[in-house]
């Protein structure tokens, strides 16, 4: 890596490490950091305090980890989508794979009462891959799958599960306040043992993403003379549609589908490390670590002692900025892939 690469690396970290100890501490109560951080360390004062236990174990430990999971999980999803499709716009929000995920846990929900991480992860799992496969097809049927049909299959499907979610839901009421508030996009009320049940599928799609990222790099080139190295496409399409879905799958069950994360993470990556695939899986995954946690630690601070849905605010910023994009030149490159 260059030094400017390094400099952006120790920085990432060290903000990274801040931003942790500012969402350990913030939230709604008188606990601040000092006690929080007394607690951790084993202060037997702290440790006698059982409200204090509480809110650190229950409530903001819990979901500080998820922010950096389910953050860096969504930005290797979007490189890997990028890399794959050659289309600078794609991640799990704008191609569909997020509401493919949402349509299948309301199926799950509605006729086979999940209720447990572990049903939503399956069923999560199940759509993100429905979602990737219908989205790539319905490109390929429009011709050449360019980037701007992409992101036009993946806004079509993405309104036909939406409506389809919403039929289904509208006809149980038990499932609909179930699924809600969820579906806003929110780091509140993950619970630890959540997590510990996503994180080896996360890990696993995480390791496929760093092995396959070489031959992806080389796929940049064109299929022809990536063939011509001795890399398989097909399955490395396959591998990496696997490993975008898991990823997706367990943000989604999670928290949620939490929008624009993946997107926003990917191009600071990739503004990073245009060329290096595996650096700019780093980079990304860097990327979206903090802006999940920033984003999260901003939406419980604006309106407290209240909170905001940390995807109701990501909308609001990524939105902005993927049009300040299209207008800065993705539209015309995403024409020119016509």
């Amino acid at each position: 890596m260059s030094r400017r690469q390094w400099t952006v690396l120790a920085v990432a970290v060290l903000s990274l490490a801040l931003l942790v100890l500012t969402s350990l501490g913030t939230g709604a109560g008188t606990y601040g950091l000092p006690e929080v951080a007394g607690y951790l360390l084993g202060d037997p004062a702290r440790l006698a305090d059982d409200k204090l236990a509480m809110i650190v174990d229950t409530l903001r430990l819990p979901r500080t980890l998820a922010s950096l999971l389910i953050g860096a999980a969504l930005a290797v999803a979007a490189s890997l989508l990028q890399g794959a499709t050659r289309n600078p716009l794609a991640e799990p929000g704008l191609l569909g794979v997020n509401e493919g995920a949402v349509f299948a846990l309301v199926i799950g929900i509605s006729f086979f009462a999940v209720e447990s991480t572990g049903g939503y992860l399956l069923w999560a799992g199940i759509g993100a891959v429905l979602g990737n496969l219908v989205v790539l097809a319905l490109a390929s049927m429009m011709g050449v799958a360019s980037p701007l049909r992409l992101v036009l299959a993946g806004v079509a499907l993405t309104a036909v599960f939406g409506g389809l979610a919403n039929y289904l839901l509208l006809a149980d009421r038990v499932a609909l306040d179930q699924f809600r508030f969820w579906n806003l996009g929110s780091l509140a009320g993950v619970q630890m043992d959540s997590l510990a049940t996503l994180l080896p599928g996360a890990v696993l799609a995480l390791l496929g993403a760093i092995a396959l990222s070489h031959r992806l790099q080389l796929m940049s080139m064109g299929d022809q003379q990536a063939r011509a190295l001795g890399v398989s496409t097909s399955w490395v399409r396959a591998g990496v549609l696997t490993a975008a879905s898991i990823l997706t799958a367990c943000a989604v069950a999670v928290a949620g589908p939490i929008g624009f994360i993946g997107f926003l993470a990917a191009y600071c990556g990739r503004a990073i490390e245009p060329v290096v695939l595996p650096r700019q899986l780093l980079f990304s995954a860097l990327s979206g670590a903090l802006l999940l946690i920033g984003a999260d630690i901003l939406a419980r601070w604006l309106i407290q002692p209240y909170e905001l849905p940390v995807g109701t605010l990501l909308a609001a910023i990524g939105a902005p900025v993927l049009i300040l994009v299209v207008l800065r030149g993705g539209f015309r490159s995403l024409l020119a892939g016509r």
